[in-house]
């Protein structure tokens, strides 16, 4: 039986019945959180959901052991980068950090894999949320977070971890801004009858300008000498840091939920802090914004450049852009809806931005001035050593499988058990476009005549030296020679006719396309000793042009009509018309036939195609060929050496 392989599991739309859908999962994860405990040395005597994500795929449970209350997570991201976030974890346990510890597995690992995720467990600790009525709160918020930053500096990832960074990608992100600001515009001007779309173009130009200057001041600022120290020495960032990810506990404040960390410069989780907090007061309030620098700074020192940088950031309109981009998602609703009121809000707080930003830039001095030296950002920035070591048993990931890779595997399965299986006949009902005409296929055997089953074939490669048919245009004869070949075409043609108006009949009743691999064309055919192929020695039989009746004279010469070409998508290469097979029957009873002297087979005259119609024979009835009976000896040039044509055996271009 397959693991379960976890998804998300957000199906609202589909629910029959109200479910809190944060505080549910599916049946078979919690059955996989049963095994996932029992990898551990603990005796598990209730489990308790806390928080779940069904739009991601994690959750949370308090477990109750009896080596205390622990918690039980589900990480939603893939495994390689889970266990980037989880090697973090283990590493700023080790630095100091108030970060909830790892316990090992049964097996030393820190974490389990199960259901194509990554599950940890860690001692429960009681937390409460640092307090938001005032600025202490805030004030202890921003100096837990600076203490987490200096912690994670000098991490670097245990091997196999899917490496996570953002700190050379702010111009990118500055660039993304400013283009979809100007996106908004356009949907405001094609939703013009919306509720707030002429409130949105009044104010979308002063945006679209502010994103540009803070581009233009980052590409000024020393941004570029800073991020080439490297990602080991700013660290990493939380990413989704704020009062519910940072609450005080024993000691001091905890940081918790590091499943998103990433390489940045720290004070990018800073300025998110500052911005969204300004957005809930509704107001840029300056004493609030200095004393989260200034408690920040005091547990990880700011320098003069990061100021700077920190106050672009600032002015980037990014609470702008990050209530308004829901119109992206359904235009005509939110503009219609929240938009205007959002806008408002948004506006009314940004009065009072400006004045705020440009009072706290004249706090630069207060900030050192940092040592960066004048180098360029390398394209592809190398890790610092460092002293970190991991013990590979305890980190290395199982292979990994997902719904997409066993689906990918059963397509290459089913490709390569086609590509294994011989080529089968095709039914009518199957749209496979094979060659218009059929041929006949007269096989040889002893003392009698047998039918010639109607077979149709596609065109094999050039480079398989398959049996082709094809014909073969014999020179003139001389005319002392010309009554007795002229009986011999006359007899020929007689039993052709018969035999082709025999296979049109059942092609026309059966109209079924049979398509032969190499090997079931090999078998159906009769075996024919010391055989050679013509194809090497024929021309490329694509002319359109049908060969008119010449004179008299000429009637030795084989009647050539080409064939309509049919257009298959098969390919080019099947246009080659099938032709006939043709047999010698009854050697003993024919006439004793003369060898018939032609055009060398390395210069043979054009071959063309074909088609297997009934008609009446004429005198101008053409020889077919495929295969000709190879020379018992060495084929000479010179008559007077040259041994007679076997009985029943025709000879073309030489070669007997």
């Amino acid at each position: 039986m397959e693991e379960y392989l976890i998804q998300p599991w957000d199906t609202r739309q589909g629910a029959t019945t109200p479910v809190d859908w944060d505080m549910h999962v599916p049946p078979e994860i919690d059955a996989l959180a049963e095994e996932v405990m029992k990898y551990y040395d603990m005796t598990v005597s209730s489990r308790t959901l806390i928080t779940s994500k069904p739009d991601k795929g994690g959750a949370i449970w308090r477990i109750e052991t009896n080596k205390g209350p622990r918690s039980l997570k589900l990480l939603h991201r893939r495994p390689e980068r889970s266990l980037f976030s989880v090697g973090l974890q283990e590493y700023v346990v080790k630095q100091g950090a108030r970060v909830p510890a790892l316990i090992p597995a049964k097996d030393g690992k820190m974490f389990v894999e199960k259901g194509g995720k990554l599950w940890i467990v860690t001692d429960w600790i009681a937390l409460q949320p640092a307090t938001k009525v005032d600025l202490v709160g805030a004030e202890e918020l921003c100096y837990g977070l600076g203490e987490f930053h200096m912690h994670t500096k000098g991490y670097i990832p245990p091997a196999g971890a899917k490496n996570s960074s953002r700190l050379y990608r702010w111009p990118n992100y500055y660039q993304k801004i400013t283009k979809k600001i100007g996106w908004m515009r356009e949907v405001a001007k094609a939703y013009k009858d919306t509720a707030a779309s002429a409130s949105i173009l009044s104010v979308i130009d002063q945006y679209e300008q502010q994103a540009m200057d803070a581009m233009r001041r980052l590409q000024e600022s020393a941004y570029a000498r800073m991020v080439a120290k490297g990602e080991p020495y700013w660290g990493l960032v939380h990413q989704d840091y704020g009062w519910s990810n940072g609450q005080n506990g024993p000691g001091g404040l905890w940081v918790i939920d590091l499943d998103g960390v990433a390489y940045d410069l720290p004070f990018r989780d800073l300025r998110k802090l500052i911005t969204s907090t300004m957005d809930d007061m509704g107001v840029w309030d300056l004493t609030w914004m200095r004393g989260m620098i200034d408690a920040y700074h005091r547990a990880n020192p700011l320098d003069a450049e990061s100021f700077e940088v920190l106050l672009i950031d600032m002015a980037m309109p990014n609470e702008f852009y990050k209530h308004l981009k829901e119109m992206f998602f359904d235009p005509v609703t939110f503009l219609n809806t929240e938009a205007e009121a959002i806008l408002q809000r948004v506006v009314a707080t940004d009065q009072t931005k400006w004045q705020a930003l440009a009072e706290l830039a004249k706090d630069k001095s207060k900030y050192a001035a940092g040592a960066y030296d004048q180098v360029s950002v390398p394209e592809t920035p190398e890790k610092v050593p460092s002293k970190i070591t991991w013990e590979a048993k305890k980190w290395i990931l199982q292979p990994q499988k997902t719904a997409a890779d066993d689906a990918r595997k059963k397509d290459a399965k089913v490709e390569s058990v086609k590509k294994s299986e011989p080529v089968k006949t095709v039914k009518k009902s199957e749209p496979v476009e094979t060659i218009k005409k059929s041929a006949s296929v007269e096989p040889s055997k002893k003392n009698s005549e047998q039918k010639i089953a109607p077979v149709k074939r596609e065109a094999a490669p050039a480079t398989e030296k398959k049996a082709k048919v094809t014909h073969v245009k014999p020179r003139k004869e001389s005319k002392n020679k010309a009554s007795e070949v002229s009986a011999i075409k006359q007899t020929a043609s007689q039993e052709r006719h018969t035999k082709t108006a025999a296979t049109s009949s059942a092609s026309t009743s059966e109209k079924r396309v049979r398509t032969l691999s190499s090997t079931q064309r090999s078998q159906s055919l009769a075996p024919v000793a010391n055989v050679i192929d013509l194809l090497p020695y024929l021309a490329n039989s694509t002319s359109k042009s049908r060969l008119k009746k010449k004179s008299a004279s000429a009637r030795t010469r084989s009647g050539v009509s080409s064939a309509k070409k049919k257009k298959t998508a098969v390919s080019s290469r099947t246009k080659r018309a099938a032709t006939t097979l043709r047999k010698v029957t009854q050697p003993q009873k024919t006439a004793k036939k003369q060898a018939v002297s032609g055009r060398s087979a390395s210069r043979p005259k054009q071959a063309t195609k074909s088609v297997n119609k009934a008609r009446k024979p004429s005198a101008a009835r053409r020889h077919s060929y495929s295969k000709a009976a190879g020379p018992q000896h060495r084929v000479t040039r010179n008559p007077a050496r040259r041994p007679k044509a076997k009985r029943g055996l025709k000879t073309s271009g030489g070669l007997r």
